[in-house]
Order: C-alpha cells, then structure tokens, then sequence
C-alpha cells in the first residue's frame, strides 16, 4: 500500500462573523479539537456599530484540509463568510511589530542603523534602549529581529498578520 503525502501550503483566511461573545473561542476550539495550527491570528470590529468583526487566520493545510476547515467554519451560525485570500489571488498583507533593544556604543549605533535599513522607527528612547516599531511582510520582521539579536535583543512583541485582498471588490 502507497501513501501519498500531500503538499502543505499557507493560507491566509478572512472570515467574517457577527460580533458576539465567544466566537473566537469557538473558531479556536474548531482548529484545535481537529488538530489544525492557527499560525497567527488578529480580529477586529469592521463596521461603526461593532455588530461584525473579521477574524484573520493564517494556517497551513493540504488542499483537502483546507478545503474542510472552510466547510467547518461556514457551517458555524455566527460566520457570515470565509474567503481563502490565498486561493483568491493576490493579497496585501503585514505585521507590525514593537521590538525593544538594549546597548550602549557602538551596539547602540549598529540598532540605529540596522533600523534605517528596515525603515523601522523608533517610538521610545532613553539612554540605555530603544523600541522600534516596524512594519511589513513577517519575513522581513523575522528577519529585523534576528539582526537586533546580535546588538542586543530585549523583548518583542508582533500583532499578527492582517490582509486584505487586491483589487476593487471585497474579500
């Protein structure tokens, strides 16, 4: 008997649900009670009276998997819709993050400069740290933190991902 393995691919997912307590926990316990990983996720309120919020999940899947997750989450009452911005096509999407950095001469002078490469800014200082705010790709963040590892890496924190699809209709 041959197995085949299927491909693994990340997916980004917009799902659109009504504003109510719980359903986070709910699309959570979804992911966890059938083994999925939520990579990152990041929800919030889209309309002006907070009745709607939308909830960006990274996972990765197979094809089938994914196309299961989406059937689960579909089926849950307070999910308006779910729409796999990866599928989709093309999509925008980001991070920010805070990232604190301790050092003195020229670790100091190396943060500042390494922070001008990745167009981060700095949002606090004082005479022994710097925060950094920097936005974009994860790639490009993870990439930030492993440089301010070398000068003195303090603490991080990251939102999550959030993205949004290209073009003029809505996900």
């Amino acid at each position: 008997m041959h197995i085949k393995q299927e491909t693994r691919e990340r997916h980004t997912l917009a799902v659109i649900v009504d504003n109510e307590p719980g359903i986070l926990a709910r699309i959570a316990g979804l992911f966890t009670a059938r083994g999925y990983n939520i990579e990152s996720l990041t929800v919030t309120d889209i309309t002006e009276d907070e009745a709607v919020s939308r909830i960006t999940i990274v996972t990765s899947a197979s094809a089938h998997v994914m196309e299961q997750i989406i059937a689960q989450l579909e089926r849950l009452v307070p999910v308006h819709k779910v729409t796999d911005l990866t599928a989709l096509g093309p999509h925008v999407e980001r991070e920010l993050a805070l990232v604190k950095v301790a050092g003195t001469g020229d670790h100091r002078i190396e943060a500042l400069r390494l922070a001008e490469v990745y167009r981060a800014r700095v949002v606090d200082a004082t005479i022994a740290s710097f925060v950094f705010e920097v936005t974009g790709g994860s790639d490009k963040i993870d990439k930030f933190v492993e440089l301010m590892r070398e000068v003195g890496l303090v603490e991080v924190a990251r939102t999550g991902i959030v993205a949004i699809s290209r073009g003029r209709e809505p996900a």
